[in-house]
């Protein structure tokens, strides 16, 4: 049974290049991967939020948040 993850953005600069650094780095063969980008997927904000995730970047892995860099919080999205 593969892992589950997001890795939710906003498409900045930043965000990129964590997106790349992470898309080198998982196992996608062991690791079922969703890229959400909250600055044109807003409907899916709240799910970010009640994943744990405070700012983006992050990765949601198996529920567990893990933020990346600090960037925007949620809030600069909504």
């Amino acid at each position: 049974m593969k892992t589950s993850a997001k890795f939710y953005h906003a498409g900045c600069p930043v965000c990129l290049d964590a997106e790349k650094v992470v898309l080198a780095y998982l196992d996608r063969s062991k690791v079922d991967l969703e890229i959400v980008h909250l600055g044109s997927a807003k409907a899916r904000v709240a799910e970010a939020a009640a994943a744990g995730v405070a700012s983006v970047p992050a990765l949601v892995i198996d529920g567990q948040a893990l933020h990346i860099n600090h960037g925007a919080p949620l809030s600069a999205l909504a």
